[in-house]
């Protein structure tokens, strides 16, 4: 036995003796989502009616964020390899929810199984993928030496490692680089991750940009986003969108320092629904007025405060506002999705920590669409500043449709891969 084998058989003694600890995971997050007690068995490997044998493409979408850059790679597949099966997988509820709004019955979906070998054993057996498409970050051991067993060739799609990343896996080489090495194709987002990516193992790495620009925003929620605002009135709008735990605290006390233009509207949009209900109860304890969107009603001019309360509708909410925080940078959760408010001409504020979306957000930058503040204080000050001066407001804005339209081309780049691998 060479020494990744024993490595990847330590690591699956590991996840078996941690069995107990992951069902008691899986509970626990179903105390606030109980979506998490649905679909067990897939997660083990069990799975129901099996789809076409030899005629399914298989991408790996995590959550939401995957899902969605999945989205314009799924529909060029479907496009151009009618007489493939698309099957999609996640790992969490919402990703699953995503995907069901997205695509409908137009793909397959499942959970995938968690990386004990026999269970992914059992997955690979009843899909029977042609190729196995793993988006962004995805490197499972035992997963990929199965598929590579089984003759599915793997793909790591729309990659990205940060530098943080990069040195967090380097303590685990042993086990990463063999599993980077077996890979079919690795499609980075970006020429750094590239070279990092291929520090740790990886060959065939070509730099494919980043699928999210590709995303064209539906014209159902525009129309969406056009409501909300005639919802508002003639108010400016400060849009928190996808904030993490920990960020309304400081963001609200921030609020409470600065003085906005008059009659400002907070629109808030907690990363995960499980949060509304505590985020609303934080503007309540700082005596800030607040309606939620789910109330479907005009929004008074007293109320400071609009939750976004909603899932799915992300691009509406970037319609309607004036200015943009993209959460998650102010903590080291590292910066959302910063190319969908470009997409719609939405100017961006973005926290310090942007490591997950480092070129993109460095390129928004240098073109006028983003601006990166230190702290919670600050953003508020710039937003005011922002929300202010409508000539400044009008170039962010323009300056960020051209950049989100100067970085399409990643799907092409990588529906050519795919197809050469089908033909591997």
């Amino acid at each position: 036995m060479g020494r990744a084998a024993f490595l990847r058989g330590v690591y699956s003694v590991a996840l078996v003796l941690a069995t107990p600890l992951v069902c008691l995971y899986l509970l626990y997050r179903s105390i606030r989502q109980p979506e998490y007690r649905r679909h067990w068995a897939e997660r083990f490997g069990f799975y129901g009616k099996p789809g076409a044998s030899g005629k399914v493409i298989w991408i790996h979408a995590v959550s939401v964020g995957e899902t969605y850059a999945a989205w314009p790679l799924i529909d060029a597949i479907s496009h151009a390899l009618p007489s493939y099966a698309v099957l999609v997988t996640h790992m969490t509820p919402t990703g699953r929810k995503a995907s069901e709004a997205l695509f409908g019955d137009r793909v397959q979906r499942a959970y995938i199984a968690y990386d004990y070998p026999w269970a992914v054993r059992h997955f690979l057996a009843h899909f029977r993928p042609a190729v196995g498409i793993l988006l962004e970050t995805e490197l499972w051991p035992n997963l990929l030496a199965a598929a590579h067993t089984a003759g599915v060739p793997m793909m790591l799609v729309n990659a990205r490692l940060s530098e943080r990343s990069f040195r967090r896996a380097k303590r685990f080489a042993s086990l990463v680089r063999p599993a980077l090495a077996g890979l079919h194709a690795v499609l980075a987002q970006s020429e750094p991750d590239a070279l990092r990516l291929e520090a740790l193992g990886a060959a065939s790495v070509s730099v494919m940009g980043n699928l999210k620009f590709d995303v064209t925003p539906p014209v159902a929620q525009l129309a969406q986003g056009d409501d909300f605002r005639r919802r508002f009135g003639d108010r400016p709008i400060l849009l928190l969108a996808s904030t993490r735990e920990g960020e309304e605290t400081l963001l609200l006390d921030a609020l409470r320092q600065v003085v906005l233009p008059h009659a400002t509207l907070i629109v808030m949009v907690p990363r995960h629904p499980q949060r509304f209900d505590e985020v609303a109860a934080l503007a309540a304890s700082r005596g800030l007025s607040l309606a939620r969107r789910s109330d479907n009603q005009p929004v008074a001019p007293h109320v400071r405060i609009w939750l976004g309360d909603s899932m799915g509708e992300m691009f509406a909410y970037y319609r309607a506002a004036s200015v943009a925080y993209v959460g998650g940078g102010l903590l080291p959760f590292g910066t959302h999705n910063l190319i969908e408010p470009c997409a719609v001409g939405c100017p961006v504020l973005l926290g310090p920590y942007t490591y997950n979306f480092e070129e993109a957000a460095a390129n928004a930058i240098d073109a006028g669409a983003a601006v990166r503040v230190g702290n919670a204080l600050e953003l508020m000050q710039r937003a005011g500043e922002l929300l202010s001066d409508p000539g400044l407001r009008a170039q962010m804005a323009q300056n960020a449709t051209r950049f989100a339209l100067a970085h399409r081309g990643a799907t092409d780049r990588a529906l050519a891969r795919v197809e050469a691998a089908l033909e591997f």
